[in-house]
């Protein structure tokens, strides 16, 4: 029996889209045609590789009104947001740019006797497994370097946002060569199937722990390289020399944006005493300031959840954490709008410690903890005091300080002054229960490529 793969919205709780899985016969074509068509792509100089994939981002970013709308019926984000094409357009821009450089041979002689090199050879065929929260963001990443160094590219999007993967092959159709490129629906088993059966020399995955860990358990003895990105539970460390309003604008910003389904979101927040009456009565005051709401609205700043199960997670800590002890600091008069089910109005709590899970677990929803410290010590035990590491925020204006102390915090990138944002020069990174891995920066385009030695001695006639 075929499987159906349903998103229903957040909206109006309905069937928005609906696709059928592929049986394993025709993931397996799919796959099929992916080799055959990688060859030929590889052979391509890569001058040409580069303008065919702008081309496709441009006639992505074509579609951006169609995208925007189709985004918030499936997992919510308003529409005044505007999609992900402006970080899509610097990240695919940035790849772009330094592909030459990035995939430049290693030439350790090149005389009339020898040529000894190293070359970044394409893995083959790049199976990307694409999150809801930032479905085209988070897949080019993977997408456009892989494709860049001459590997296909085969794309499965979330079930939330199943349309997805559509949009991106629509925007390579015309583009590519036919096969380079495929988008498919496929169900967990198929997925899995599909890895133990070696049919892809990289996987990239960006979602759950414990979907990192079915990842896992499929490519076990393949030897399948993988690229994970499982979460996080970022924390945001204020020093006492902290610009307050930047540091309360930025945070609670990273903490409710996208309504907290962020990746690298802002979850908890150690504020110096010094500075934390005032840092909680200004967030408290930022936060009222949001409207939660209908998300095709222009007006909404914050809209539905994208799935009931994901609201649910969220009040139940935040009532956990209520009877534990802790004190929220919005009433529930100040959102209406909230109805129990995917609209969840943000929530700030205070009196919070390590012994609830509001503080450990990742929330990935409207809610942030503030605690105050007394020294970086205290804060940094407490950054650390964490299963996840994908980034931490710190508000200085020392740099030197900050420095310092990033070092010793375990995590995959630290921000000064800034929080929630990908620079496509940097490595986008992770460790602990974040994963492994990395994307973005010349270190992006090595997860996709491998190395290949060449030591030729040369026979004169």
């Amino acid at each position: 029996m075929t499987t159906m793969i349903r998103c229903v919205s957040p909206v109006n709780g309905e069937v928005y889209a609906e696709r059928p899985a592929l049986s394993e016969a025709e993931a397996q074509a799919v796959v099929a045609r992916a080799r055959a068509a990688q060859g030929p792509w590889a052979a391509l100089p890569l001058e040409e590789r580069v303008a065919r994939v702008q081309a496709a981002v441009r006639a992505l970013g074509d579609a951006k009104d169609r995208v925007v709308e189709e985004l918030a019926w499936q997992m919510g984000r308003p529409v005044r947001s505007g999609g992900e094409f402006g970080g899509v357009n610097e990240r695919a821009g940035y790849m772009e740019g330094i592909a030459a450089e990035a995939l430049a041979p290693m030439v350790a002689e090149s005389s009339d006797r020898f040529e000894r090199r190293i070359e970044r050879a394409p893995v083959g065929v790049v199976l990307v497994l694409a999150p809801w929260n930032y479905p085209y963001l988070t897949a080019c990443n993977t997408i456009v370097p892989a494709l860049i160094a001459g590997n296909a590219v085969v794309h499965k999007a979330a079930s939330q946002t199943i349309l997805v993967g559509e949009r991106w092959a629509d925007a390579f159709a015309g583009h590519l060569p036919e096969g380079v490129f495929q988008n498919v629906v496929l169900d967990h088993g198929g997925t899995e199937a599909l890895i133990r059966s070696r049919a892809f020399g990289f996987v990239n995955f960006t979602g759950s722990v414990a979907g990192g860990q079915s990842i896992e358990r499929a490519a076990a003895g393949s030897f399948t390289p993988l690229g994970l990105e499982l979460g996080g539970k970022d924390p945001g460390y204020v020093m006492e020399d902290a610009d307050l309003d930047w540091a309360v604008d930025v945070l609670m910003d990273g903490a409710m944006y996208n309504s907290g389904q962020c990746c690298c979101g802002i979850e908890r927040v150690y504020v110096h005493r010094s500075l934390y009456d005032g840092f909680v009565d200004r967030a408290s005051a930022w936060t009222r300031q949001l409207r939660l709401g209908d998300p095709l609205d222009p007006a909404t700043t914050m809209g539905p959840m994208a799935n009931i199960r994901f609201a649910r997670e969220v009040r139940a800590q935040v009532a956990e954490a209520v009877a534990a002890g802790a004190r929220p600091l919005v009433a529930p008069e100040a959102f209406p709008q909230d109805d129990g089910g995917t609209y969840l109005a943000p929530q700030i709590l205070v009196d919070v410690d390590h012994s609830m899970r509001v503080m450990r677990d990742e929330s990935f929803g409207p809610v942030v903890g503030v605690m105050p410290v007394d020294s970086d010590e205290e804060a940094l035990g407490l950054m650390n005091d964490s299963p996840y590491g994908l980034t931490a925020s710190l508000w200085t204006r020392d740099p030197d300080r900050a420095m310092a102390l990033g070092r010793r915090v375990d995590t995959g990138t630290v921000f000064l002054n800034r929080a929630d944002y990908l620079d496509p020069a940097l490595c986008w990174t992770g460790c602990k229960d974040t994963g492994r891995g990395a994307a973005l920066s010349a270190l992006g385009f090595h997860s996709v490529t491998r190395p290949r030695s060449y030591h030729f001695r040369k026979v004169k006639a």
